[in-house]
C-alpha cells in the first residue's frame, strides 16, 4: 500500500491560494507560509499531515497528492474545507 507524506497549507478562496502559489514560486518557506496564512490546525506544524493512505483524506485532496511527485506544488485544489495547497514530503 503506497502512502504519502504532505504538508498543505488550507485558504478560503482560490485568489488567497494563487498569491501564495506565486510567493512559493519565489522561493519563500512553505513551512513558514501555513504558520501564517493556513487556517488548518496543522499550520502551527508548518501544515505537516505526516502519512496518510488513500481513504483518509477529501477525494480532490488525496487525488492531487497521490498524483504528485515529491516536492511538487500543487495548483490550489478545491474540498469542501477551502481551498488547499499542497506539497508531498515523501512516498512509501
Amino acid at each position: 500500500m503506497v502512502r504519502v507524506k504532505a504538508s498543505h497549507i488550507l485558504v478560503k478562496d482560490e485568489k488567497a491560494a494563487n498569491k501564495l502559489i506565486e510567493k512559493l514560486k519565489k522561493g519563500e518557506d512553505f513551512a513558514r507560509l501555513a504558520k501564517v496564512h493556513s487556517s488548518c490546525p496543522s499550520g502551527k506544524k508548518g501544515g505537516d499531515l505526516g502519512f496518510f493512505s488513500k481513504g483518509q483524506m477529501a477525494k480532490q485532496f488525496e487525488n492531487a497528492a497521490f498524483s504528485q511527485e515529491i516536492d511538487e506544488i500543487s495548483k490550489p485544489v478545491r474540498t469542501q474545507f477551502g481551498y488547499h495547497i499542497i506539497k508531498v514530503t515523501a512516498k512509501k
